[in-house]
């Protein structure tokens, strides 16, 4: 699976993101509002080992987790992840990591935008939602720019890196993205 926008290419990991993907996922200030930890060169590899395996969304249980390589420079910036719930109530969950070093330019919005086109249009889901911490205001705004609802703020819902953490979550249906006329 491969989606285009004007700037950036999302595209299956390879083995040649490694580095760019470790001096990402290497940071405190990266994985601070993830589920996981500062993760290492090794567990990186075994990390996109992974993720290259996940290039298709094509059933309910599927995760699709695209690299987002920026086309002028070839550069990875970051990644999105669209997984399919389920096949009744035909839901998805996006979510996206950028590096710091390719904030603020807009290719967050635009790679999930793309997500959510790809999750409306081509594999016909009904809901599409986001979950970020609720300290995580970055997040936040690309998830309302992309025209997402904020349906819930959970208080203290889960107990996180040692503290309680409170949650955001965002949602869109079809007929939302259609009448937005993305």
């Amino acid at each position: 699976m491969i989606l285009r926008t004007e700037r950036l290419l999302l595209r299956p990991f390879r083995q040649g993101d490694l580095d760019a993907l470790t001096d990402t996922l290497g940071r405190p200030d990266v994985v601070r509002y993830l589920y996981w930890d500062v993760q290492t060169r090794d567990e990186v590899a075994d990390l996109i080992a992974r993720r290259m395996h996940l290039a298709t969304l094509a059933k309910p249980g599927d995760r699709l987790v695209l690299a987002v390589e920026r086309r002028d420079t070839g550069e990875l910036a970051g990644d999105v992840v669209l997984g399919w719930d389920d096949s009744e109530h035909r839901q998805g969950e996006i979510g996206f990591v950028f590096s710091p070093a390719h904030h603020g330019k807009g290719f967050a919005t635009e790679a999930a935008h793309a997500t959510l086109r790809y999750g409306f249009d081509d594999v016909g889901l009904h809901r599409i939602y986001g979950r970020c911490d609720a300290r995580n205001t970055a997040s936040a705004r690309v998830m309302e720019r992309l025209g997402m609802r904020r349906e819930a703020h959970l208080i203290e819902n889960e107990w996180f890196k040692g503290e309680w953490g409170s949650e955001l979550v965002y949602g869109m249906l079809d007929r939302e993205w259609q009448d937005s006329g993305q």
